[in-house]
Parts: C-alpha cells; sequence; structure tokens
C-alpha cells in the first residue's frame, strides 16, 4: 500500500483526469481497502458485465448446439495470512500453516466471462458450492468430477438443465444398456463405446435412481475418459467435445493469476482481501472490452501490459492499443524545393 501511495504521489501531476486533487494518503487507503465493504465491488462488477453483455456475446463455439454453455470450476490462492484456512497438512517444525481462498467462479464458455463468483475459504469442499447455481432451463454446464453431487444430479434434470462431467473412478453404478462403437483390441483414437447407467443416491433419507449416460472417450494421446451426462439427445462427439471447452476455464484463471498482482494482498482482512479479488475480476472484464471493440489481434497480456504502462497517462486507450506498434514512415527526399511560400486562407 505505501508503494502505490508513493507512486502516485510522485505522479500527482497527472491525477486531474481522474478526478483526485492530491494523492491518498497510506492511512486513508489501508482504511478503505478495510472498511468499504468488499459487497460494493461485486455489485459492481455484475453491474458492468450487465452492460457489456451485448458486446461480449456475439461470438459462438463451433459444433455446440447450446446457446447457454456454462463452465464451473475453483481455483486456490495461497495467502501468507491466516484471515482464511487454507488446505493441507500442518508443516513440520515451528512453521505455520498458510493460509488461502478459493474462488469459485461460473463462466459463459461463449463470451470467456465469469456470470457467477464465490469466494471461500480453502479448506471448503467444491462440491457443496454447486447448489448456489441459478440456472436457466435448457442451459448446459460442465464441471470436472470434483463436483460429483447425484442429488444435485436430479435437482438439474429436474429442471431440465443439461451437464456434462467425469465419472469418478471408484462410481457405483448399474449398467442398463451398453451399446459398443469399437473393438476392444481398437487402438484408435474417438468414442470407443456409450451405456446408460443407474446411480444411487439419497433424498430425505429414502434411496432413489439416477438414469445417466456414460460415454468412454479416448483422446489422441491415449488418454481414456469416462463422462456422465443426463442429455441422452446431442451426439457423443459433442459430448467430448463440451467437455473439452472446460479447459477454457483453466486458462481464464491462469490469465488471472500471470497478469494480475494476486500472488501477494495488500490487506491481511477478508474483506480486504475478497475486494482485491472483485476489483481483479472488473479489470478483466474491462480489459475484455477494450480487447474486443478494438478488434486487436494483440494477446491479452499484451494489452494488460499497455493498460499497466499508460494508466495515468492522459491517452485515449483505445488508440493506445490500436496503434501502438505503428511507427513514424520517414518521407522520400523530393527533387524540387516545396512552395513554402504563406498563405491567408
Amino acid at each position: 500500500m505505501g508503494e502505490i501511495c508513493d507512486g502516485m504521489l510522485a505522479m500527482q501531476g497527472k491525477l486531474n483526469h481522474l478526478g483526485l486533487d492530491k494523492s491518498p494518503a497510506k492511512s486513508t487507503a489501508g482504511d478503505g481497502l478495510r472498511e468499504r465493504d468488499n459487497e460494493f465491488f461485486k455489485y459492481f462488477y455484475f453491474l458492468l458485465l450487465k452492460h457489456f453483455e451485448p458486446l461480449l456475446s456475439v461470438s459462438r463455439i463451433d459444433k455446440i448446439s447450446f446457446d447457454k454453455l456454462f463452465i464451473f470450476d475453483s481455483s486456490t490462492i495461497g495467502l501468507f495470512s491466516q484471515v482464511m484456512k487454507g488446505i493441507g497438512r500442518n508443516p513440520k517444525g515451528e512453521g505455520k500453516k498458510k493460509g488461502g481462498l478459493k474462488v469459485h467462479m461460473l463462466v459463459d464458455a461463449h463470451s470467456q466471462t465469469p456470470t457467477f463468483v464465490k469466494i471461500s475459504e480453502a479448506k471448503q469442499h467444491d462440491k457443496n458450492f454447486i447448489q448456489y447455481l441459478n440456472l436457466a432451463p435448457h442451459s448446459m454446464i460442465v464441471f470436472d468430477r470434483a463436483y460429483n453431487h447425484y442429488l444435485q444430479f436430479a435437482k438439474f434434470t429436474q429442471k431440465n438443465i443439461n451437464f456434462v462431467c467425469r465419472l469418478k473412478k471408484n462410481a457405483v453404478y448399474e449398467v442398463v444398456q451398453e451399446l459398443v462403437y469399437q473393438a476392444e483390441d481398437y487402438s484408435g483414437f474417438g468414442v470407443l463405446k456409450t451405456a446408460h447407467i443407474h446411480l444411487k443416491y439419497k433424498e430425505e433419507n429414502q434411496e432413489k435412481t439416477l438414469c445417466l449416460r456414460k460415454v468412454t472417450y479416448r483422446d489422441d494421446k491415449g488418454r481414456l475418459y469416462e463422462f456422465i451426462t443426463n442429455n441422452f439427445e446431442i451426439s457423443n462427439e459433442e459430448v467430448a467435445l463440451i467437455y473439452k471447452t472446460r479447459w477454457q476455464i483453466e486458462l481464464l484463471f491462469k490469465k488471472l493469476k500471470q497478469n494480475f498482482q494476486l500472488h501477494y494482498f495488500y490487506s491481511e482482512t477478508e474483506n480486504g482481501i475478497k475486494t482485491q479479488i472483485w476489483i481483479t475480476l472488473i479489470a478483466q472484464l474491462l480489459l475484455m472490452v477494450l480487447k474486443t471493440k478494438s478488434r486487436t489481434k494483440k494477446a491479452f497480456s499484451t494489452v494488460a501490459a499497455l493498460v499497466r504502462i499508460h494508466l495515468i497517462s492522459n491517452l485515449d486507450v483505445f488508440w493506445v492499443v490500436e496503434n501502438s506498434r505503428r511507427t513514424y514512415i520517414k518521407q522520400k527526399k523530393r527533387t524540387k524545393p516545396p512552395n513554402i511560400q504563406t498563405e491567408l486562407f
């Protein structure tokens, strides 16, 4: 916080276009980060998301039949403070266990923007947060096998919400009907077989049965996957393709950690830590808008670096992104001297 305030003090002459008469004191900035409720920044993020939704939702993923395709996952961020409890065992000796938080995120796969975010302590299990999702009927959601929750799968099915995820290795199920696509000695890649399976789950102390579809798939590297879905209409290839889009959220988490300062936090309070997460998401959203509106082919990291360099400069940010690689073209020498006579009009 001291670095930020001292840096702004050195550039005090450039702060007028931000509406600041002078740079804030360290204590003032620290009080604001600690005492201003992070819910304000959460509200502001979703307000911006709603405003820019028409701009960011124009693209569609090829060969996907769902207009509403969502990816759900979480990412762990380590903390040196123990304000939020981390995961893992306590270190040996006199060392202290690090804190940590988890960012649970629902991403619109077509626009690649988070539409649901929940921040929790890292010790809480992932599957507990899938119940907070509010999805529209006939939408599709994809997630990893860490979110296997059979009761929630049944609720999705009752609400006509489609899902695709991986089957746990120790899952107990009954094969009702099996359709073999390839022979057992087939060594190629693609869909190997599909089956209708029954899974048992409990609801209000009553055992019930959930009917799902299992697709066995082998990729071009020889890795074997077992996908389950409650949709029996789309092709087996689309089931595999939908799960492949889940990698987008891993790239988004990587983008956030590489381009924003999430390796350390400016506050040691839970409110300040959550505030910095929301500010990071706001910055990421605005950079996505900038990249989309400018139609630049530059990488996201390049756009982020340009904005970071010129953050306090009174320049048109679109001009910076669109013209950063243009150079001055020297004019050729003229054989005849130009007419330099002045004119009134």
